[in-house]
């Protein structure tokens, strides 16, 4: 939908006609999307294979998803040189934490509710691995010095202990067409990181005279 034609003086009336057809149950649910079968219910583990774990050590990016006490929901992008997460053995996974804004919106969630979800991405690669159990944060030192990128170690790890691990199969990522170079906009059509906040707040747009994206810590990632 272009932004522009977004008409919002009516979403009132378009939320509560939406609510009137709200998915309340399970047996809606299924009556509208089918069932799954058997072999999908089952296709997860409770532990690493070999090759699962050769696809995680192959991952240079994956989001983590974590909720608080409440339900809040957070839903975190990481990012590092593919093998940065660690296998610790075939129930567990070592995630090191890079510098970032010190938000810990994850963090804080993990310290309150251990549950998290993650999706592991590998460039030009449609299938996804995801992982769902429980974790920890940790400060041991072996582990963080095990843990080092260009001569920096982290300051803390997550730990997750794997309740299920399973494949994701291709569709999202072959429909959005995410690897085809072809498929890509324009950065300079897509807002900076800048505008968008200043708008958030009501400030005057940055200025990109000289260019959009040279924000200064791009230059300091680790």
């Amino acid at each position: 939908m272009v932004v522009e034609s977004i008409q919002m003086e009516h979403a009132d009336d378009v939320i509560t006609r939406l609510r009137s057809r709200q998915i309340a149950d399970l047996e809606r649910l299924y009556e509208l999307n089918g069932e799954p079968n058997v072999a999908i219910l089952e296709k997860h583990t409770t532990y690493l294979t070999p090759l699962l774990a050769s696809f995680i050590n192959q991952s240079p990016f994956f989001m983590i998803s974590t909720s608080d006490p409440d339900g809040n929901c957070d839903v975190s992008p990481k990012g590092d040189p593919a093998g940065a997460v660690q296998i610790l053995d075939w129930h567990t996974i070592a995630i090191p934490d890079r510098p970032g804004n010190r938000r810990t919106d994850g963090h804080r969630n993990i310290l309150g509710n251990p549950h998290i979800g993650l999706i592991f991405v590998i460039p030009n690669v449609e299938e996804t691995v995801r992982v769902n159990g429980r974790a920890f944060l940790t400060d041991d030192p072996e582990l963080l010095d095990s843990m080092k990128v260009q001569n920096r170690a982290p300051k803390l790890a997550t730990i997750v202990e794997i309740d299920e691990v399973y494949v994701h199969c291709a569709r999202a990522l072959l429909r959005a067409g995410i690897w085809k170079p072809e498929t890509w906009p324009d950065p300079d059509t897509i807002p900076t990181l800048g505008a968008m906040i200043r708008e958030q707040k009501g400030l005057p747009p940055p200025d990109e005279s000289q260019g959009k994206r040279q924000e200064e810590y791009r230059s300091r990632l680790y």
